[in-house]
């Protein structure tokens, strides 16, 4: 085959990238590089809908259980780990797999991702103690009317990320998306991008089902025993957050689970408008996958030859 080549399967919440993204990697003999921010968490399991056991067994899975929650970890650090996972994988292969939700994450890989500049640590320092007086709705609210083009793709849970935008466009004047060099890195593989997509009412579907299967396997146990570190970052997250918001005694347990339905909907919603802005994903139904197969190996011949 000579080039390498790196099949990305993406998509949002639910919609069933993991079992196509196994079969693709099983037909070309390869392994697969995840790209999920809150996956490589190991004490973050049953919400984040790891790769189980037996999927795990079947095709090797680089970027699962690699981090503690308590680490720090970026795009440009993902970038500089998933690239060094793939050279690991061409060792071997001519082709590997990299399956994800996480578009900033895929970006990194593909494109590469700039250093950015420094935030001012006490614009930042006085957001953190207007959220904590005011709490999340103030801060969406504030992070919707001064930066409306993050917010429209934030994970808008997650006020760590929200407060780290804002202080960027305070500092700054630019709004964190748009902190681009424009220059795309060349990578030393070709990349063909899939995109998996269902129509609204059965992805929601799949999502609310989900949670409800998350809960039955102890989402809230799993929760619970990280209530004491709920400070963190990595663990201020959609399936997460609204638990120890219940624990806290702001919410019941019953609303909690409904918000996180309803904010995992809001997250695909979100994921799907950042990978449709990428003209290069070709977009297919997850339970299409002899289709996928032969396209991906359609793609994959035309540029060995």
């Amino acid at each position: 085959m000579g080039e390498k080549q790196l099949v990305v399967i993406a998509g949002p919440t639910a919609v069933g990238k993991t079992d196509v993204a196994i079969r693709v990697a099983e037909h070309f003999g390869t392994e697969i590089v995840s790209a999920d921010s809150r996956q490589c968490y190991r004490e973050m399991s049953i919400g984040t809908a790891k790769p189980t056991a037996q999927e795990q067994a079947r095709v090797r899975h680089y970027f699962i259980d690699s981090h503690s929650v308590t680490e720090e970890l970026n795009a440009a650090g993902y970038e500089a780990l998933a690239l060094d996972y793939c050279d690991a994988i061409f060792q071997n292969n001519e082709v590997a797999v990299v399956c994800g939700g996480t578009g900033l994450y895929i970006k990194a890989l593909c494109e590469g991702i700039d250093v950015m500049p420094a935030t001012d640590r006490a614009v930042e320092q006085a957001l953190q103690q207007a959220y904590d007086q005011h709490g999340i709705g103030w801060l969406q609210q504030v992070a919707a009317a001064e930066d409306p083009e993050f917010f429209a793709i934030a994970e808008q849970q997650n006020p760590a990320r929200l407060i780290r935008a804002l202080a960027f466009k305070r500092t700054t004047g630019t709004s964190i998306v748009h902190y681009r060099s424009g220059k795309v890195k060349s990578r030393p593989f070709n990349i063909l991008k899939i995109g998996l997509e269902l129509p609204r009412e059965a992805l929601y579907e799949r999502i609310d089902r989900r949670v409800d299967q998350m809960m039955a396997a102890g989402l809230w146990e799993e929760a619970s025993a990280l209530y004491p570190l709920r400070h963190l970052k990595n663990l201020q997250t959609v399936g997460y957050s609204e638990i120890f918001d219940c624990l806290d005694g702001r919410i019941s347990r019953e609303e909690s689970i409904a918000l996180i339905k309803q904010h995992s909907r809001n997250y695909a919603k979100r994921q799907l408008t950042w990978f449709r802005k990428d003209k290069e994903y070709h977009w297919f139904r997850p339970q299409d996958e002899e289709t996928i197969l032969s396209f991906v190996s359609g793609e994959i011949g035309k540029k060995s030859v």
